[in-house]
């Protein structure tokens, strides 16, 4: 989907007064340093202002952590959340961004950093800041310009915005006006490329024309081609909209830059594992979608073959064909084992990525190494005397759903309140997704080799690339990387940790638990005022899509419990139990909102949510008239109602067997009580 109208969060002021309370207290106390006696007053109000904005989990502190530590760790939450950018409405077909909505449209293109010729980069640069610094130590204040590097980087976002908008409505203004500096004639050269580009794509945008091109279409005519992807990593060539959009040449990726990429994202998903567990992960469990290769460059087909102590080999004409082994001395670590779960359209559509990274797995597999230093060989060896099976089958490390299907099982039971505890998940998950694939294997029936290749995973991961999409933009991601993690922690008895790794920035990569980055999304999205107010813009298609976002969120919490408490909280008092909002869903879509209301009550009975207690009695109280404007719209063969059966497998004769004889001979099944 193209967005049109895209922002940061803070920009503004608008996002939460506890955020922006605890921002004013970090600034005075860096300011009073040299004060002993004011910054301990100040302490004990930085201490209740991150608990009050509820970032004590995401800064991962505790009563003892010394109060510079625990300011760096704010700033660098702030930081993280105030340069988030945040969708404000969606894009309505045959529609182009005017006024402020072309601004933040033509800036959220530009401001993705694409190398030395990065407008972000140019313009730091000029106005005396490091971009590069910005970035990578976003934890830091900077004394000489009296603010956090996190704000700075917010600073930096309203002048690069504030430039765009005189080149296109004041194009004669002087650089040296607009920046009000004297500019250097090799700034000027590289501003005059910006200018250039700016104009493009503003050109770009007045010669979409997507309902032309569909009425076109529909009367036999050609569409020009052209070619697709996420807009807001710099690909303007995107622009116009209205063709006929192509994806990419499969065997180009990983391309060399995204290879870069995914070393580092292996180099800092280990580390952090290594910091927090104390030792290497022997297995890491990845859900795999198409996105990867189609927006990313296959950023993290890269870090599988990082892990795996491989890399790619490019052609003259640039496409991956092979690969090299890295010997162990050079790799310095064990080789890491993959357990993949690939999305339907990444298995149908992407068939060659697969094959060459089953080729990897079976060449390292094969390698004769030690195996507490081939963690591959180590798990396929015991694969194979596990389950009686052959070399082949104890390699396959890519799984998906039967040939054709495109579903994990786990989001449609969740959706269904067809389970009664994770060990139901685990099961429906496995069953679902038991199906290898690989060079020669177009879908074989292999649930006791995904059996194997979860008791031995270490941890799960997935990553966030652009803040066009996230964690709850889909049901897949809980569906799978959900269902991987409940799998995994079922079948292999163990607390596995479940990361999320962010290449939104490629020169600053982060991973962070999977709980951090559902804090993240939901503070900058879900409940961030101006999403809110983009999507009440959009009546019944935006109560939805709100309601859907929110059943995510439960769905995370179902195959996770990495959803805090606070959250539930939050979304109960900002979509039920305020009255204006009630309005709105009573007159947009009033079923949307007995959705959300029924999913709040439902992870509360579950045990999923422990609700304050005054938010769970207005909600059921708000419930019930919500229940009443339903009893108005019933008409005759309706019928409306807010029960919640649940329905197993043991229940369902006619489902329960095909999955009983599908894990027949599977080992690590979870123990039925």
């Amino acid at each position: 989907m193209l967005v049109d109208h895209m922002q940061t969060v803070m920009t503004q002021g608008e996002l939460y007064d506890e955020l922006l309370e605890l921002d004013r207290l970090l600034g005075e106390y860096e300011t009073a340093r040299t004060d002993p006696s004011r910054a301990h007053a100040l302490q004990h109000m930085i201490r209740d202002a991150i608990a009050a904005a509820n970032l004590d989990k995401d800064m991962h502190i505790n009563p003892d952590t010394p109060l510079d530590d625990l300011v760096t760790k704010a700033h660098e939450s702030l930081s993280r959340i105030r340069n988030t950018q945040v969708q404000s409405g969606q894009h309505i077909f045959g529609e182009v961004p005017t006024g402020d909505k072309r601004l933040d449209f033509v800036n959220s293109i530009i401001r993705f950093d694409s190398g030395e010729l990065s407008p972000r980069r140019i313009i730091a640069s000029i106005i005396g800041l490091d971009l590069s610094e910005l970035l990578t130590n976003q934890d830091k204040y900077s004394d000489a310009n009296g603010a956090s590097n996190g704000a700075l980087l917010e600073r930096l976002e309203g002048i690069t915005k504030h430039f765009i908008w005189t080149v296109l409505h004041e194009p004669d203004v002087p650089y040296e006006t607009i920046f009000s500096r004297n500019i250097s004639p090799e700034q000027i050269q590289n501003l005059d490329i910006i200018v250039d580009r700016i104009r493009d794509i503003d050109r770009r945008i007045d010669a979409s024309d997507e309902i032309g091109a569909l009425l076109n279409g529909f009367s036999g005519g050609y569409i020009p081609a052209g070619p697709s992807g996420i807009i807001t990593r710099g690909q303007d060539d995107i622009l116009p909209t209205g063709r006929n959009f192509y994806s990419l040449d499969p065997n180009r990726v990983p391309t060399r830059s995204a290879w870069r990429v995914g070393q580092r994202l292996a180099e800092a998903m280990v580390a952090k594992y290594v910091n927090e567990q104390g030792s290497i992960p022997e297995n890491v469990a990845f859900y795999w979608m198409a996105g990867d290769l189609m927006y990313a460059d296959g950023e993290m087909m890269a870090e599988m073959f990082s892990l795996l102590g491989v890399e790619p080999v490019w052609g003259r004409n640039g496409r991956v064909e092979s690969f090299t082994i890295t010997p162990l001395e050079k790799l310095d670590r064990p080789r890491i084992d993959l357990t993949i779960r690939s999305s339907g359209v990444l298995r149908d559509n992407f068939s060659t990525r697969i094959d060459l990274l089953d080729d990897a797995v079976c060449a390292v597999a094969a390698l004769d190494e030690p195996p507490e230093m081939n963690f591959i060989r180590k798990h396929s060896l015991k694969s194979m005397e596990e389950n009686n099976s052959s070399w082949r089958d104890a390699t396959i490390r890519v799984f998906s759903g039967q040939p054709g299907t495109y579903i994990s099982g786990v989001n449609l039971a969740v959706y269904a309140s067809s389970w009664k505890d994770e060990k139901d998940l685990a099961d429906i998950f496995v069953t679902f997704n038991g199906y290898g694939y690989g060079r020669g294997v177009p879908g074989k029936s292999a649930h006791p080799q995904l059996a194997s290749s979860l008791a031995s995973v270490s941890l799960t991961f997935n990553r966030v690339f652009t803040d066009e999409k996230d964690l709850l933009g889909c049901c897949c991601y809980f569906g799978n990387h959900g269902g991987l993690t409940v799998a995994a922690r079922q079948y292999s008895g163990k607390d596995v940790k479940a990361y999320y790794g962010d290449t939104r920035e490629p020169e600053h990569i982060e991973v962070r638990d999977l709980a951090d980055e559902l804090r993240r999304v939901v503070r900058t999205k879900l409940l961030n005022p101006k999403w809110i107010e983009g999507m009440k813009e959009h009546g019944y298609k935006g109560a939805a899509d709100m309601m859907k976002r929110i059943g995510r969120v439960y769905g995370w919490e179902a195959a996770t419990q990495e959803v805090d408490d606070w959250i539930f909280d939050d979304i109960a008092e900002t979509f039920v139990n305020d009255e204006e909002m009630r309005e709105f869903f009573e007159e947009n879509n009033p079923f949307a909102l007995e959705e959300i209301a029924r999913r709040l009550l439902e992870a509360e009975q579950r045990g999923l949510w422990d609700a304050d207690e005054q938010i769970l009695e207005d909600l059921k109280n708000n419930y019930l008239e919500i229940e009443s404007w339903m009893e108005d719209q019933v008409t005759e063969g309706d019928f409306q109602g807010g029960s919640i059966d649940i329905m197993t497998s043991q229940n369902i004769a006619d489902w329960g067997a095909p999955m009983e004889d599908l894990l027949a001979n599977v080992h690590h099944r979870p123990k039925r009580e």
